[in-house]
């Protein structure tokens, strides 16, 4: 059943908050040098698929350069996918025009990575929060001004200081302006692209309380896409782990990291610090790769991890594995080879 609220939203019953279907995001580039020909297309983003709940976290990680970014703008509709279907609450928003994408801008948003560059600096924080009160019209007339108060008040800051500029603010503070203006559309899910990389870690932390806080007070839903796997440990339910625009390995935060299944995966926790070490304890077994990460303009046949895999066989490099759930473990996992870690590689203390 396909109901439609007055702001212009249509919702389907028993849908989920987001999907994702087969989503592409195909960049087109010219070659490189003197020499260089034709056109070329960068696959930042081929074929992911995920879905998130009301109220769920769910965390992306996986190496720089490898899609987390461009999935991110893809799920708030800052890009156009080349293919694929992008689902929010049942009605597919991937090609939909922007006169009638508006009313679901407000309710999926995005914390940006740099909190120095994605303030504008020649605006106000009253200015930059109010944006989208006056925006979606959220507020009755003259009411912007405490609204905005409160919404610096809820992440932390001085309602005072609505007047002043990006600048007089620590790199903390900015986040938490970012924040703020998240929360000004009253959004159900919020997609948090490495909201905490550029902070000192003890502004980290504060930081990941507030969201913490945030995602139990009012019950949003987070993409997290993150680096630091322990702060993704922490907060989120659900990991999802991407390499060279695709996804290898998801399911549950704990299954994911006690027994992975996939071989990046497995590589991936393993160059987890573990702090038992300076205690005495013996360190885990760390996987290390060889070789770079393949260019996404030509990636490899098959398999993509197949050029940095312990385990690749003849069959990797001919049949692409399909994203499934294997007879152990409690992940899907893109792997012919797909099993367990023999000994623990993940640390005590992530």
């Amino acid at each position: 059943m396909t109901t439609t609220d007055k702001s212009g939203i249509k919702r389907v019953a028993g849908a989920p908050l987001l999907e994702l279907n087969d989503v592409k995001m195909h960049f087109r580039t010219k070659g490189e040098g003197l020499l260089a020909r034709g056109t070329k297309w960068v696959q930042a983003v081929d074929g992911v698929s995920l879905t998130v709940q009301p109220g769920e976290t769910l965390g992306l990680v996986g190496e720089s350069g490898c899609g987390k970014s461009t999935t991110a703008r893809l799920i708030t509709r800052l890009l156009e996918p080349t293919a694929g279907e992008i689902k929010y609450e049942g009605v597919d928003i991937a090609h939909m025009s922007e006169r009638k994408l508006r009313p679901y801008r407000r309710e999926i948003q995005l914390i940006f990575q740099d909190p120095y560059s994605s303030l504008n600096p020649r605006h106000t924080v009253g200015t930059i929060v109010g944006t989208a009160l006056r925006t979606h019209g959220m507020v009755p007339k003259g009411g912007e001004l405490k609204r905005v108060q409160e919404l610096l008040e809820v992440v932390g800051l001085n309602p005072e200081h609505y007047n002043r500029y990006p600048h007089e603010f620590s790199g903390g503070q900015r986040q938490r302006i970012g924040i703020a203006r998240a929360l000004a559309a009253r959004p159900k899910i919020i997609v948090a692209d490495e909201p905490v990389s550029a902070l000192d870690v003890s502004i980290q932390a504060q930081v990941m309380n507030l969201l913490e806080n945030l995602r139990k007070e009012l019950g949003i839903a987070f993409v997290f896409i993150a680096h630091d796997l322990g702060v993704v440990r922490h907060f989120c339910d659900r990991v999802a782990v991407m390499y060279l625009g695709r996804m290898v390995e998801e399911g549950p935060r704990d299954a994911l990291y006690e027994t992975p299944q996939h071989p990046y995966t497995q590589a991936l926790l393993s160059a987890v610090p573990d702090i038992g070490v300076v205690r005495g304890v013996p360190p885990k077994h760390r996987i290390r790769l060889v070789g770079d990460v393949p260019s996404p303009v030509d990636p490899p046949s098959g398999c993509r991890f197949r050029t940095r895999c312990w385990k690749a066989e003849e069959i990797c490099a001919t049949s692409d594995p399909a994203l499934e759930r294997k007879p152990v473990g409690d992940t899907v996992v893109a792997c012919h080879f797909a099993e367990p870690p023999v000994e623990s590689i993940v640390a005590e203390a992530v």
